[in-house]
């Protein structure tokens, strides 16, 4: 399986996805097509938890005071399922591996697996 989940309106995204070669790659807007929480939970199995797939850059993550609060594994998949943004992206699913977030490391990586 190959697949990509990305914000059309983050212009991060649309570069690291223009840079790369997709063909078959099945794309979903998080924006336009809500993850899942069966979706969320394979992306878990591979990242290890949550809170790996979870975004502290979002603007909502300061307006809600979420950084003055402990936040626990079910809270980071309630967040992320209830709010689009709190999902670190890009994340590219490629069989058992995934790549999660737009760090240079990260998209080397992606690039190394993708040649």
């Amino acid at each position: 399986m190959k697949k990509v989940y990305f914000l059309s309106t983050c212009s991060t995204c649309q570069r690291i996805m223009n840079d790369l070669k997709l063909d078959g790659f099945v794309q979903q807007d998080i924006k336009h097509e809500k993850i899942t929480p069966e979706q969320l939970n394979e992306m878990k199995e591979r990242a290890g938890s949550f809170e790996g797939l979870f975004s502290r850059r979002a603007m909502k993550y300061k307006s809600m005071g979420l950084a003055n609060k402990n936040l626990a594994e079910k809270d980071y998949q309630q967040l992320i399922l209830d709010e689009y943004t709190f999902l670190k992206r890009p994340v590219f699913v490629i069989d058992d591996d995934i790549f999660i977030g737009n760090a240079a490391a990260t998209i080397e990586k992606l690039k190394k697996r993708l040649s």
